[in-house]
């Protein structure tokens, strides 16, 4: 398991030299979740070891807001200060998510056959 973990880390540091040295506006974390994402589909599955070590940090996934937590009571003048935008950003991400998945499901519905209506007799 030792190996998934490594794995998991090498993947988030590649995704972070990656954003420093191109510049992308991307957050590191997420272009190695990228990359870690192709090299699965490359290999055609996720590895047994690594499938585990994922299970067991998404077990514990609430110990990782901790920290933001912490940040959020430490900083709660600056977040009062700036309410109005970060309500205006939460707001907004959130209806573009669900827009997103939204026609995300209708497109791979559509493209897998079970966004069909066969032979329900429906009118």
């Amino acid at each position: 398991m030792l190996n998934a973990f490594t794995l998991i880390l090498c993947c988030q540091l590649a995704g972070e030299l990656i954003v420093t040295a191109s510049g992308l506006p991307i957050p590191g974390p997420v272009c190695g979740m990228a990359l870690m994402f192709t090299g699965l589909i490359v290999r055609g599955g996720v590895p047994d070891n690594l499938g585990m070590a994922s299970d067991a940090l998404l077990s514990n996934l609430s110990l990782l807001f901790i920290p933001a937590g912490v940040g959020v009571m430490l900083h709660l003048q600056l977040m009062s200060n700036e309410a109005l935008p970060i309500t205006v950003a939460l707001v907004l991400s959130t209806l573009i998510t669900i827009a997103v998945t939204a026609a995300m499901m209708q497109w791979l519905g559509r493209r897998t056959g079970q966004g069909e209506d066969k032979g329900r007799g429906d009118a």
